[in-house]
C-alpha cells in the first residue's frame, strides 16, 4: 500500500440535464491529468473527482474542464456520511419540480383547450398567458440556462432544440395574442412541451439510477465501523478509515468484514456473493484470505488487516466497473459523429421546414398528401404562418440526440452493472465488442480445466488379505504424515473413511522420490511385526515388493496421464491407487456448451501429450486440439498461429502464467480471485473459481454487444423517421415532445433488460 493517500474533491454541478450530459461531464472531468475516478449523479448533480495517489491536486483544472463543455463547477465540502456533495434530493428537485408547477399546469389547459373548447374567450386567454408564462420561466430555465451555457462556447445542444422550440411558439402565441391575428394560441403547446419533457427526463434519470444500482450497492457494502483489539487485549470499536495495516480486527457472527485480511484465530464459513457471485459460503481458517464487505457466518474470527482503501479486493472490483463504464466502444464513434453536428443540422431543417411552409406551401402539402394514405390524416392551421412555425417547431422538438449519445453507454453500464454482480468484470466497451467477433476458445489446462493438484483419480484392490475400507484407512495413515502432494492428496481424499481397522504406526519414515514406510512393533518385545510401505512402484520392487496379478489398471492408468503409486504390506502388494490433476466438477459440461454453441476448444498445456490428450478425450476434443508440452512462455506463440489460420481466439487461463496469452489473444478472459483481479491482460475477469461462468461470461458480453447495436438503430431510425414526419405535418409538438421523452426512455429501458437476464 502506497504511503501517499490518494485526495478527493467534491463537486456541484450545474447544466446537466440528461444522462447524455452527465457522460460528458464525466469524461471531461476524467480528461484532466492525474484524476483517478469520477464518480458523478445526475440527481442531484454532484460529483466525487479523486485524483491518483501523490499526484498534486488542481481543483481549478477540474472546474475548468466542465466549463469547457458547457457545465458550471463549484466545490463542495463532503456529506460526512455518504461523501457525496450534500444537496438536496427526491421529488421536489431538479426535474421534480418542473414536474410538479407543468402537469398541473399542462393538465388545466387541457381541459380548457380540448374539453371546455374556451381558446376563443378572451378571459381564458388571458389566463393561458400568464400560466404559460409562468412554467417558461421556472420549467423553462434550467433548458436556457443550459443552451445558454453551450452557446457560449460556440457549441450546442438537446437545450438548444428544445429552447428555441418552446419560445419560438410562446412568442409567436404571445403575438397572436397582442395582435387577436390567431384564433387559436399555442401556449397550451408551450407548456406541454416543457412539461413532457420533463417527464422524459425524470423517467430517464429513474432509469438510469436502476442501471447504475449494482454499483452503487457494491460502494455502500463496506461497514464503516469495526472492532479492534488495543494493546491491552481489549476490544474498541473504531472507524474503518483509522484502521492501519497489521491491526487486529474481531469479525463477530453476522458481521460483515469491514476490510480486506488474513484470519490469524478462529474458524467460519463466509459468504462472498457480493463479490464473487458465489451463492455458497466458503469455509475460513486460520492463514485464509478474508474480504471486506463479505458476511461472516457463526463463526468468530481474529483477522489481520492486510488491505485498506481502495487497496481492498471491494475497491478493485468497484474501479474496474467504474472504468468499464467511462469506457467507449469503437462503434460508438459513429454515434459520436453524428451527435457532434446533429443539432445544426435539425435547426437547418426547422429553418428549411419553416421557409418552405411559407414560401411553398402547395408543395410541402402535395408531398404530406402523397404519404398520407398511409400514414393518418394531418392537422389544418388556419394560417400559412402557423402552420410554417408549428412545423418547424415540432422538428426541433421532436428531434433527439441524447438517444445517439446514450445507446452505448447506457447498455455498457447496465450489462457491466449485470456481469459484476454474478462476478464477471469486463474492463472495456472494446471487451464487448470483441466478444461478438469471436470463433475459438483456447483453455490453459492447469488450475482452469482442472482443479491444479493431484487427487485420486481411482485405485485397485487387488489383495484379498484387506478390505477395501482397511485399505483406504492403511493409504492416509501412511500419508497424512507426508507433505509430498501426492500424499496429501491421498490423506485429503480418504480423510473420512471409517474402517474396523485402524492403523497407528510407531516409527514412521519417507524416502524422498520414493514413498512412505511405517511399522509397527509389538509391545512386550519390541520386535518389528509389520511394515506398511506406499510409494513409486519401482520403489516397491527394490524393497522386495512381490509384485503379482493384473496389471491392466496399471497400464490403462498410466495411459491416461496419471501417476500410479503402490500400497504394500511386507513383501505382499495390496494394491494400486491411481492419482492425476482432475477435471473441475463442471469443466466437461461446460466444454461441451461452448461446442455446442459453435466455437472451436483447444487445449493448451505443458503436461506431456498422453496426459493432454486423456484429458481432451475425457472432454470430447479431437487430437487436432490438443498443444501439449507448451511452455508458459510459448502459449502465446500458439494463440498467434490460431490467428494466423483466421482464427478469433479468446484465451482462457487463471491469470498466474498468462499474461503474454491473455495478451495475444483477440480476447483475453481470467478465471482469478477477488485478490488478483487487478491483471491488466485480461478483458474479462472471472471472480468465480467455477470455470461455469464463462458461458455465461461470454452470453452476457454478447448480449451487451447485441443490446448496443438496437439501441443506435433505434436512435437512428427513430430520428430518421420522426423528423421529416414532424417537417410535413404529421406529428405536432405535444406529440413530437412527448415522443422525445420516450426515444431517451426507450434506450435505457432496453439496456435495463440485462439485469433482469437470468444468472
Amino acid at each position: 500500500m502506497s504511503g501517499k493517500s490518494s485526495i478527493t474533491h467534491h463537486l456541484s454541478i450545474s447544466g446537466m440535464t440528461c444522462q447524455n450530459c452527465a457522460r460528458h461531464a464525466t469524461e471531461a472531468l476524467q480528461n484532466v491529468s492525474g484524476v483517478q475516478r469520477v464518480r458523478l449523479q445526475l440527481e442531484p448533480g454532484a460529483a466525487d473527482v479523486t485524483w491518483e495517489a501523490g499526484i498534486e491536486a488542481k481543483p481549478s483544472e477540474l472546474l475548468d474542464a466542465l466549463d469547457q463543455v458547457g457545465f458550471k463547477g463549484t466545490l463542495e465540502e463532503p456529506d460526512v456520511i455518504s461523501g457525496m456533495p450534500s444537496r438536496s434530493g427526491g421529488f421536489w428537485s431538479g426535474w421534480g419540480v418542473n414536474l410538479a408547477v407543468g402537469l398541473p399546469a399542462f393538465a388545466l389547459m387541457m381541459v380548457g383547450d380540448w374539453v371546455l373548447d374556451l381558446g376563443t374567450h378572451a378571459s381564458y386567454r388571458l389566463f393561458s398567458l400568464l400560466l404559460a408564462t409562468a412554467i417558461l420561466l421556472i420549467s423553462g430555465s434550467r433548458f436556457f440556462k443550459g443552451a445558454w451555457q453551450q452557446l457560449k462556447r460556440g457549441q450546442s445542444n438537446m437545450d438548444t432544440l428544445v429552447s428555441l422550440g418552446a419560445s419560438a411558439a410562446y412568442v409567436f402565441s404571445l403575438w397572436g395574442w397582442w395582435t387577436g391575428q390567431l384564433t387559436h394560441l399555442y401556449f397550451m403547446e408551450t407548456v406541454g412541451i416543457l412539461t413532457l419533457i420533463s417527464l422524459g427526463h425524470w423517467m430517464e434519470g429513474r432509469a438510469g439510477a436502476k442501471a447504475t444500482s449494482a454499483l452503487q450497492s457494491l460502494m455502500q457494502l463496506a461497514p464503516q465501523r469495526a472492532r479492534k483489539r488495543m494493546g491491552d487485549g481489549g476490544m474498541q470499536e473504531v472507524d474503518v478509515a483509522s484502521l492501519r495495516l497489521g491491526d487486529l480486527v474481531e469479525v463477530r457472527p453476522g458481521d460483515q468484514v469491514p476490510t480486506d485480511g488474513v484470519v490469524i484465530e478462529g474458524h467460519s464459513s463466509v459468504n462472498e456473493s457480493m463479490l464473487t457471485g458465489e451463492s455458497m459460503p466458503v469455509d475460513k481458517s486460520k492463514e485464509d484470505k478474508i474480504y471486506a464487505a463479505t458476511l461472516n457466518g457463526q463463526g468468530n474470527m481474529l483477522v489481520r488487516v492486510t488491505g485498506l482503501g481502495e487497496e481492498t479486493a471491494l475497491a478493485r472490483i468497484i474501479q474496474v466497473v467504474e472504468r468499464a463504464q467511462s469506457s467507449r466502444a469503437n462503434i460508438q464513434r459513429l454515434g459520436d459523429q453524428v451527435s457532434s453536428v446533429f443539432v445544426p443540422i435539425v435547426v437547418l431543417l426547422a429553418v428549411v421546414t419553416l421557409f418552405g411552409w411559407l414560401f411553398w406551401p402547395g408543395g410541402m402539402q402535395t408531398v404530406a398528401d402523397t404519404f398520407q394514405p398511409f400514414l393518418w390524416t394531418t392537422h389544418a392551421f388556419p394560417t400559412v404562418l402557423a402552420a410554417a412555425l408549428i412545423h418547424s417547431v415540432a422538428v426541433l422538438i421532436v428531434a433527439c440526440p441524447c438517444a445517439m449519445g446514450l445507446a452505448t453507454p447506457a447498455a455498457i453500464m447496465a450489462g457491466t452493472n449485470a456481469a459484476s454482480a454474478r462476478g464477471i468484470l469486463i474492463r472495456d466497451g472494446v471487451a464487448l465488442e470483441k466478444s461478438g467477433t469471436i470463433t475459438a476458445l483456447a483453455f490453459d489446462k492447469t488450475g482452469t480445466l482442472t482443479k491444479g493438484e493431484p487427487g485420486v483419480a481411482g485405485f485397485e484392490k487387488v489383495s484379498e488379505s484387506i478390505s477395501e475400507e482397511e485399505f483406504q484407512s492403511l493409504s492416509v495413515s501412511l500419508a497424512e504424515k507426508s507433505t509430498h502432494p501426492l500424499s496429501r492428496a491421498i490423506a485429503r481424499h480418504w480423510s473420512t473413511v471409517e474402517s474396523n481397522k485402524t492403523f497407528s504406526f510407531e516409527k514412521w519414515t519417507e524416502k524422498a522420490g520414493a514413498g512412505v514406510e511405517g511399522a509397527v512393533f509389538e509391545s512386550d518385545r519390541g520386535d518389528l511385526t509389520s511394515s506398511y510401505r506406499l510409494g513409486s512402484l519401482k520403489w516397491l520392487e527394490q524393497s522386495g515388493v512381490v509384485m503379482n496379478g493384473d496389471d491392466t489398471f496399471h497400464h490403462n492408468w498410466m495411459a491416461k496421464g496419471a501417476t500410479v503409486v503402490g500400497v504394500a504390506k511386507g513383501k505382499e502388494f495390496l494394491g494400486f491407487i491411481a492419482l492425476r490433476d482432475t477435471l473441475k466438477q463442471k469443466a466437461a459440461a461446460v466444454v461441451g456448451r461452448l461446442l455446442a454453441s459453435g466455437w472451436q476448444i483447444h487445449l493448451i498445456t505443458g503436461d506431456h501429450h498422453r496426459t493432454g490428450q486423456a484429458i481432451a478425450d475425457e472432454l470430447g476434443l479431437s487430437p487436432g486440439c490438443v498443444h501439449a508440452e507448451v511452455k508458459p512462455e510459448d502459449k502465446a506463440s500458439i494463440i498467434r498461429s490460431l490467428q494466423q489460420k483466421g482464427e478469433r481466439v479468446a484465451y482462457v487461463g487463471d491469470g498466474i502464467n498468462d499474461a503474454p496469452a491473455l495478451e495475444q489473444a483477440d480476447l483475453g478472459i481470467a478465471v482469478t480471485r477477488a485478490s488478483d483481479i487487478a491483471r491488466e491482460a485480461a478483458d474479462i475477469l472471472l471472480l468465480k473459481a467455477d470455470i461455469e461462468a464463462i458461458p455465461e461470461a461470454l452470453d452476457m458480453a454478447r448480449a451487451t454487444l447485441r443490446t448496443i447495436k438496437q439501441n443506435l438503430f433505434w436512435a437512428f431510425f427513430y430520428n430518421a423517421a420522426a423528423i421529416p414526419l414532424a417537417m410535413f405535418g404529421f406529428m405536432n409538438p405535444l406529440l413530437c415532445a412527448a415522443a422525445m421523452g420516450f426515444s431517451d426512455v426507450l434506450v435505457i429501458g432496453n439496456a435495463l433488460r440485462l439485469r433482469w437476464r437470468s444468472k
